[in-house]
């Protein structure tokens, strides 16, 4: 039976992991899953040690980009990893998270399209907790909030200068 607190449905998660972040990706698969939602893994399909976060989380963050997949969870070892690697794809906000205030605001106010976790430092309860309540989030409409992204988006487009202050 659907979640209340998760989004229509018919909305595509995708979810991509390293090592470091492969048993909670397959729990929060199989609970989003039992929730009724579109699930697309981005792999790791097995546990390998040896494996690098980025071969995960970029092909995720360019499913999220292109719109085949409407949000991502992305999960390493302590999520920082994902967290940079996500962010060098343009159109894609993630923010490595751990509270329930940011999973939401990240969202509303940001356009987060990402969220990030750490496999090893979010238990599997509170990564679920800050799953429902990202999916659930809306991107707000209130004008503040549009310019700040409008001016993050420009940056996106222009590159950033380095030898500007």
């Amino acid at each position: 039976m659907p979640n209340r607190n998760l989004p229509n449905p018919t909305a595509r998660v995708g979810l991509a992991a390293d090592h470091g972040g492969f048993e909670l990706k397959q729990e929060l698969i199989r609970r989003l899953l039992d929730a009724g939602l579109v699930v697309a893994d981005f792999g790791n399909l097995l546990p390998d040690p040896g494996d690098d976060y980025p071969d995960y989380v970029i092909p995720l963050a360019h499913a999220v980009a292109a719109g085949k997949v409407d949000r991502g969870v992305a999960v390493c070892g302590s999520g920082v990893g994902a967290t940079i690697a996500v962010n060098k794809v343009p159109g894609v906000r993630g923010c490595l998270v751990t509270d329930p205030f940011s999973a939401r605001q990240g969202v509303e106010d940001d356009a987060m399209n990402v969220l990030c976790l750490g496999g090893r430092t979010v238990g599997p309860e509170l990564a679920w907790e800050l799953v429902k309540i990202f999916l659930a989030a809306e991107v707000g409409d209130a004008e503040r909030h549009l310019r700040r992204q409008g001016k993050v988006a420009s940056l996106e487009r222009q590159g950033v200068d380095p030898s500007s202050p």
